[in-house]
């Protein structure tokens, strides 16, 4: 490269570190402490006079909350299976209540203060959605977010790569069309397991008075007048649910939502929306009758509950790894089906009297997992919504059943190709047959062996491929983690910390 286009670069890239630091609302002083260095060298970066390692720009990044390396960085695990897990492990806040609230946050023209917001990748990509159309977003401390939306969104703005990377794009509709008359987002994109429609957030929010107009690469979303309707679901989609709660909240009158999933991340939008100022009846069933108001601008602040779907994943390891493990702070609520289920297949297992989350609402227990002798379950184990098994659950019986005497059938009939991806396990020697696109028999129990995978691009398949890799005996390679790295936090740091092995390699 010549030394004017390297010059160039330079401060093509400072500038863009500039413009990051000041969406996040930081000053070159508080920048410079958190890279541990002084305003002067922040000031040379931001004008290009600094050369900057690769090292320097991960790290830079890091700081920032957002990838600055253009060229692809994969991030791999290193597993040594076979070890016996130990101690106790809290449960996170929710993924997807997080991405919920953080949308509902859109709908108040004050400020939102969110706590248990996991830095989680999808949290962070909506998050740069966020800031790329005005909303300030500052991170208070390690899980506590503030939220302001600004007096005019910029939607032109719109951080389309961002915006592509992730589904719960879509919940930006309902809050943002009473703020943005017309705007586009492009088509969502998240775990890649078939075609995915709209359709159920088209029926409720079009109810509504919304107009959604799909085009080649992306919905073009208009709002002309509003009006309270009588709602049934189209399916039971939880983020259909939110979108169109968010959307009813900021419409004056009543609107009935039926057949909706009282999920965990919808209730928790219901509380949250409960605290603007919204009355809703019927939170926990299946019909919601939202009484909207014509603002909310008051300073609110809310706190996310834990997550169902990491509890399991603790459950799992420890029985594909047949340990002894305390999982602390588990919504029970939204376990309790898959544990009958656990229970009838002869896991042996206690929890503690329940207790509330931090939100006043959520019932949690701490569930004490023993060493126990498997057997697969009579009926086939198959996803409903709640209060069936949860459908991101559903997975984590696929390396469990691959302990299991006997054979196991598994049935995902929600997701167009996500069994697909269960046959991953036979790398690590699980014996595992599909059926269909749809089912697979698993036959156990089986004494899964190391290899090296790469992560399916989707969230549950990919971690369960690490699940079995903790009971494989041997070192195993998962490539390319993104995938986990969208759903859980630090999750590799933390199981080393009750007795996994698993080395994290980072390469370009």
């Amino acid at each position: 490269m010549k030394k004017d286009e390297q010059q160039l670069a330079q401060e093509k890239l400072g500038n863009f570190i500039r413009v990051l630091r000041e969406r996040r609302g930081l000053t070159q002083a508080q920048f410079a402490k958190r890279l541990k260095t002084v305003q002067s060298a922040v000031a040379r970066i931001e004008s290009g006079r600094q050369n900057l390692t690769t090292k320097e720009i991960a790290k830079i990044g890091e700081a920032l909350e957002h990838s600055l390396i253009t060229i692809d960085e994969t991030i791999d695990f290193r597993v040594e299976g076979g070890h016996k897990l130990s101690g106790s492990i809290e449960t996170n806040p929710s993924k997807n209540g997080a991405l919920g609230l953080l949308c509902a946050a859109l709908l108040n023209k004050n400020k939102t203060i969110l706590r248990n917001i996991p830095k989680i990748e999808e949290v962070k990509r909506l998050i740069e959605i966020f800031q790329s159309i005005g909303v300030k977003v500052t991170w208070l401390g390690d899980r506590s977010v503030e939220v302001k939306p600004p007096a005019r969104f910029i939607m032109e703005n719109l951080d389309i790569e961002a915006a592509k990377m992730i589904r719960s794009i879509l919940m930006v509709i309902g809050p943002l069309a009473h703020r943005v008359s017309t705007f586009s987002i492009p088509h969502a994109g998240g775990c890649k397991m078939g075609n995915r429609t709209i359709e159920a957030h088209r029926h409720g929010l079009e109810a509504l008075g919304y107009k959604i107009t799909t085009k080649s690469d992306h919905y073009l979303v208009s709002l002309q007048k509003t009006r309270p309707a009588e709602i049934v679901m189209y399916e039971a989609s939880d983020t259909a649910t939110e979108n169109i709660l968010m959307a009813a909240a900021l419409i004056p009158g009543k609107t009935i939502i039926e057949f909706a999933p009282p999920n965990y991340q919808v209730q928790d939008v219901c509380f949250f929306l409960e605290k603007c100022g919204v009355k809703i009846e019927g939170i926990g069933t299946t019909t919601l009758v939202v009484h909207g108001v014509k603002e909310i601008n008051i300073p609110i602040e809310h706190t996310n509950s834990e997550d169902p779907i990491e509890a399991m994943l603790f459950i799992a390891a420890a029985i594909v790894t047949d340990s002894h493990l305390t999982v602390t702070r588990a919504p029970i609520d939204f376990l309790k089906l898959e544990m009958v289920k656990l229970k009838k297949m002869g896991l042996k297992y206690t929890t503690s009297k329940e207790y509330l989350a931090d939100n006043g609402r959520t019932k949690l227990v701490d569930i004490i997992i023993n060493p126990s002798k498997l057997v697969a379950p009579p009926d086939k184990i198959h996803a409903l919504p709640y209060p069936g098994i949860n459908s991101d659950n559903l997975p984590f019986f696929v390396p469990i059943a691959t302990q299991a005497k006997g054979v196991t059938m598994i049935h995902d009939w929600m997701w167009e190709n996500r069994a697909i991806y269960f046959t991953e396990l036979n790398r690590l020697g699980a014996q595992i047959t599909l059926a269909d696109p749809h089912r697979v028999f698993i036959q156990g129990p089986t004494k899964l062996k190391a290899s090296q995978v790469v992560c399916p691009p989707a969230l549950r398949p990919a971690v369960i491929v690490l699940i079995a890799m903790l009971g494989a005996e041997g070192v195993s390679t998962l490539r390319n983690v993104y995938s986990i790295s969208r759903g859980y936090e630090d999750i590799a740091q933390r199981l080393n910390k009750i007795g996994a092995k698993i080395d994290i390699i980072r390469g370009l």
